[in-house]
């Protein structure tokens, strides 16, 4: 790479959902209501939570931490999206479109750590019952919430990094509704080989690493749910799992689709509406997963509307 090449480009234009001019209203609508959702969902999820004194445990404490996490991920993406939709032509400076890149990022590498954090706590809360207190205290709970955003955000400042140092002469066409890895390398008008690894080994360690640590944490958190002697038991067992587990399987599942790839399997259209999933569809799966799923928000929830109901009729 040619260190003395200046980028020429100061802004780049989103190609996003204009290939399909006769979907962008529908498409605007559909996403505003999903975007509400998601939300008053997570904004429901951390405040049930933080105001129900039954629900300060570590499992709770994390998800809070996840919806929290979710509510400003989503943020950095959707309004301008959004936005897009209704313009004629949708762009973003140069600036803006690292300052956007690093944060998304950011927040992304957080949750798939917080996501394997969660899978520690709940093998701790299955297979270690009696330890449960000790070994999940709260000050560990603070420094695995730190670790992650700190490990994410550094992550993301040095995906950002070698992606922004690389020279952009034109075009400017981003084939996407937001400002992504794949896209922007797809731009440059030279190749850092050193950079593409070093993204490649983040993202490979971002998405692969975590989930490997979840899947060991479920073959030790199943191999001790088969030794529960009566049927009961291993529901109440696995019905702790359950929602954690849905999450994983979708938010790794579409992360790996599209951070681990080839670069030469990427076309505009397939990965455009696969973003729609992890930028949209994941972030409104949390809060509707975990209510309908966990019966100890959903006592929360009843409480805590069974309390506003009786303050207004006062």
């Amino acid at each position: 790479m040619d260190q003395g090449n200046q980028s020429m480009v100061t802004e780049f234009i989103f190609v996003g959902f204009s290939t399909f001019p006769d979907l962008q209203i529908p498409l605007f609508v559909v996403f505003s209501l999903m975007y509400l959702a998601i939300l008053a969902g997570n904004v429901i999820i951390v405040t049930t939570i933080w105001h129900d004194a039954s629900l300060h445990i570590p499992m709770y404490f994390f998800l809070s931490i996840l919806s929290s996490s979710e509510i400003f991920y989503t943020f950095t993406i959707i309004p301008n999206m959004l936005a897009n939709l209704l313009r004629q032509k949708a762009t973003i400076s140069f600036v803006g479109c690292a300052t956007q890149m690093c944060i998304f990022l950011g927040f992304a590498c957080t949750n798939c750590i917080l996501l394997a954090v969660m899978g520690y706590d709940r093998y701790v809360s299955i297979c270690k019952p009696l330890h449960y207190q000790v070994l999940m205290n709260q000050r560990l709970c603070t420094k695995l919430v730190v670790f992650s955003a700190s490990t994410g955000f550094l992550f993301s400042t040095v995906e950002t990094y070698f992606i922004f140092t690389l020279p952009y002469c034109g075009p400017n066409n981003i084939s996407h509704f937001f400002c992504d890895l794949a896209p922007l390398l797809k731009l440059a008008c030279a190749r850092n080989y050193l950079g593409e690894i070093v993204i490649f080994v983040i993202c490979f360690l971002v998405v692969v690493f975590p989930f490997l640590l979840i899947t060991l944490s479920y073959i030790l958190i199943l191999n001790t749910i088969l030794k529960i002697p009566t049927a009961e038991g291993k529901h109440k067992a696995f019905s702790t799992c359950a929602s954690h587990l849905i999450v994983v399987v979708v938010h790794f599942g579409c992360a790996s689709i599209i951070y681990l790839r080839p670069q030469s399997r990427f076309t505009l259209n397939e990965d455009t509406f696969i973003s729609v999933t992890y930028t949209l569809v994941t972030p409104l799966l949390n809060p509707v997963v975990y209510s309908l799923r966990n019966k100890d928000v959903q006592i929360a929830l009843k409480k805590s509307l069974g309390r506003n109901t009786c303050s207004r009729k006062i």
